[in-house]
């Protein structure tokens, strides 16, 4: 399958093009971007590659199948829609959508065109996250009761980062609030049916921090999201005979390794690690199964509506939250 990229975004140089690349059966074939200094950059790991100086001149080019959009969070749906409806599979990143009444358009448009369409949600492709699940689902902690999740970081020094612009769909939860709620989600199977609690603080009009309390039908949730917080990411599945942890479940690879701990009933202890295997590889060749028809891609919009729908939750409970 030959990809583009619209846009030249550093995380799409740094992560997705290489992995596009290095995904078996995948092709970078096109980059869409007005500026030739930032093309060069993927020309390094992709000397084929060739360079579109707009987003509809490479969506109009009929040897490009499948399209990789790491655009301003605003941008992701409409541009998707345009992808889609110029015959391209598509892979958008994170969050696809800002609430979850615009993935009706996203679905629709999707299948009208009969191409697959899906979040870059790749946390799920990874070994440790579908292992987790498995367990989990399968009673290797009895019966789930709580779930414990965090994702922190720190930019508050980096004023012209992305994040910190609201028009621009900015803030911690579009950011990373997807992962802390999506994985509890995608291992549990389950969907929550209220949110007690939210703690949400802003700065310029965006979240930076945000304390959650869930309810799902047979657990709780506590999560704690922010962009003003040192490093830290981590998630725990916790039964009434075990308890499973996941201790860099969502920059595997980057900021850990990725390893899973589980605890049962007599204090037996489990290690399973996972030094090698690329989230954004695997997710690559997931996708690229799925169009071809070969399999049931794990992440569908469907899947991504409900995180967002978990978000909007999060969003009216916190209400105008405290700023600073």
């Amino acid at each position: 399958m030959r990809w583009g990229i619209l846009g030249a975004a550093n995380f799409a140089r740094a992560f997705m093009g290489p992995a596009i690349n290095a995904a078996r059966g995948a092709e970078l074939a096109g980059l869409a971007t007005s500026d030739p200094a930032k093309a060069a950059g993927f020309a390094a790991f992709a000397p084929g590659i060739q360079v579109f100086d707009s987003y509809d001149a490479l969506l109009a080019d009929a040897t490009i199948d499948a399209v990789y959009i790491p655009l301003p969070n605003h941008l992701h749906v409409p541009w998707t829609i345009k992808a889609l409806e110029a015959g391209k599979h598509v892979l958008c990143e994170k969050p696809i959508a800002l609430k979850a009444d615009a993935f009706d358009a996203l679905i629709a448009a999707r299948d009208a065109s009969g191409k697959i369409a899906a979040e870059a949600f790749m946390i799920v492709h990874h070994p440790q996250f579908q292992r987790a699940r498995d367990l989990v689902q399968g009673g290797a902690i009895g019966q789930l009761r709580h779930v414990d999740a965090v994702f922190t970081f720190n930019n508050a020094g980096d004023s012209g980062n992305i994040r910190h612009d609201p028009a621009k769909g900015g803030g911690g939860l579009p950011d990373i609030g997807v992962y802390a709620f999506g994985a509890a989600r995608f291992v549990s199977g389950a969907e929550p049916v209220a949110i007690p609690y939210a703690n949400l603080r802003y700065e310029n009009g965006v979240d930076v921090f945000a304390q959650v309390a869930a309810d799902f039908p047979n657990f709780t949730y506590s999560g704690l999201v922010s962009m003003r917080l040192h490093n830290r990411q981590r998630i725990t599945f916790h039964g009434d005979t075990g308890v499973l942890e996941l201790t860099c479940p969502f920059n595997a690879g980057v900021f850990d390794t990725a390893e899973l701990i589980l605890e049962n009933d007599g204090l037996t202890r489990r290690h399973e690690r996972w030094p090698s295997d690329n989230h954004y590889v695997l997710q690559v060749e997931a996708f690229e199964a799925a169009a071809r028809g070969d399999s049931i891609y794990p992440c569908p919009l469907e899947f991504s509506r409900g995180t967002q729908m978990m978000m909007d939750m999060v969003f009216a409970a916190g209400g105008a939250g405290t700023e600073g």
